[in-house]
């Protein structure tokens, strides 16, 4: 399916606000309601939209640290890397994992209250995962932009 201009308004839109009702949409977009949810299923169904959340503020909840974490692993074979995707995919405190090309293997996006925190979960989940050689860890002093809206 080909995204056109109306489509892409749709999902610019509801990345902003996911909970905005049918009505509120179909007028932003200056569409007919049912046209305008005609339109959404399609995207639903297509796949274009995943989800939708609800997006915590991560202070309200005591997760104000924030650890990027360069994780190297002992080896390059595929038991190695499958091992260790399935037991990082089991860490809740891991909000992204990444396979990177260059120096680290994996970069993982680690949420934690505080140092002592991440101290936790780096001694009890992260240095037990299978296949860690060497971690480097990187705590963010600010978040200066971030967004989950993709450019569309």
């Amino acid at each position: 399916m080909e995204l056109d201009s109306t489509d892409r308004r749709i999902l610019e839109v509801l990345q902003r606000s996911g909970r905005m009702s049918n009505a509120d949409l179909s007028e932003q977009i200056h569409l007919s309601p049912s046209a305008c949810h005609r339109r959404v299923s399609r995207l639903e169904n297509e796949g274009y939209i995943r989800n939708y959340v609800a997006l915590l503020d991560p202070r309200m909840v005591g997760r104000q640290t924030t650890v990027f974490v360069e994780i190297t692993l002992s080896g390059q074979a595929d038991e190695v890397l499958d091992a260790f995707e399935k037991a990082v995919a089991r860490v809740p405190d891991v909000l992204e994992c990444h396979l990177m090309a260059g120096t680290a293997d994996y970069l993982l996006k680690v949420v934690a209250l505080d140092t002592e925190d991440f101290a936790r979960i780096h001694r009890r989940s992260l240095a037990t995962l299978p296949g860690v050689a060497q971690m480097q860890s990187s705590f963010a002093l600010r978040t200066v932009r971030q967004t989950t809206a993709l450019p569309v």
